[in-house]
């Protein structure tokens, strides 16, 4: 993609993630429709469903040769990443939005030909916005971020994760992430994988790993994360397939082996 061509795609991005950010807060106290999907911890509203449709509408109105994935119903049936992508999470952390009114993010990456251009992470209640374009950094707000500290120990480390390492067939024994826990310096859990990805791409934490993402929860964050010098991977150390769900590591160089030795010595 020409540069002239993603600055402009990117300063109407970020309008329209940030006018989407001020309608969630504006409506932060109204009553809400909340239903179910896969179980009954995987929430919907209808400001998921809203965020999304305006992200739709606003896309295939001004660059109707687009394409767009969404979680909610309103995106294409992509099979190909060709052309011009917009991968979205209108709210990625849907039970802390319900339950706690923050800690919850809007998600969207951009790619074409399959490759991540821009990528924006917003903090919706923090008024916080990470943002990235291919080979020009990461940043917080206005401030650049550093690339991640080099030559980093794993037992120095704080590391994002989640209970969900033995819901698929039970990919990773307890026992193994127990010991992973006791290994590193910290973990912690904070319910959106995108503020995680965010995260690490500021240094903030070193490492995020889980056992099924989506695209929309991830898109952004890839873009996020390579720029500051960070690598994702699946489980297995594989390039992550951005059509697909599954397992993700995403972290700072320096402990990527270290973390997939324990993931895998765990599957055995």
């Amino acid at each position: 993609m020409k540069s002239e061509i993603r600055d402009n795609l990117f300063d109407q991005a970020m309008e329209w993630v940030m006018s989407a950010g001020a309608n969630i807060r504006n409506k932060i106290n109204d009553p809400l429709e909340i239903d179910t999907k896969s179980n009954a911890n995987d929430l919907v509203t209808t400001m998921d469903k809203e965020t999304e449709y305006y992200f739709a509408t606003c896309i295939r109105n001004k660059y109707p040769e687009h394409f767009l994935l969404g979680e909610e119903g309103y995106g294409d049936n992509i099979t190909t990443m060709k052309g011009t992508v917009w991968i979205i999470d209108p709210i990625d952390g849907t039970m802390n939005f319900v339950h706690q009114k923050r800690n919850f993010a809007i998600s969207v990456g951009i790619y074409h030909e399959g490759v991540g251009e821009i990528g924006f992470i917003y903090d919706v209640m923090a008024d916080v916005l990470y943002h990235a374009k291919r080979n020009e950094g990461a940043y917080k707000n206005n401030v650049k971020l550093p690339h991640l500290k080099e030559d980093l120990n794993l037992e120095e480390s704080i590391i994002g994760l989640n209970h969900f390492w033995l819901c698929t067939n039970r990919l990773v024994d307890e026992k193994i992430m127990q010991d992973l826990v006791r290994t590193v310096r910290g973990t912690r859990t904070y319910g959106s994988a995108a503020l995680e990805f965010a995260h690490v791409a500021e240094g903030i934490m070193d490492g995020y790993l889980t056992m099924r993402l989506a695209p929309w929860d991830i898109a952004a964050g890839l873009i996020l994360v390579k720029e500051v010098g960070g690598i994702t991977s699946n489980i297995d150390g594989d390039q992550i397939n951005i059509l697909e769900a599954g397992s993700v590591v995403t972290c700072n160089t320096s402990i990527q082996s270290k973390l997939l030795d324990y993931l895998q010595k765990g599957r055995k």
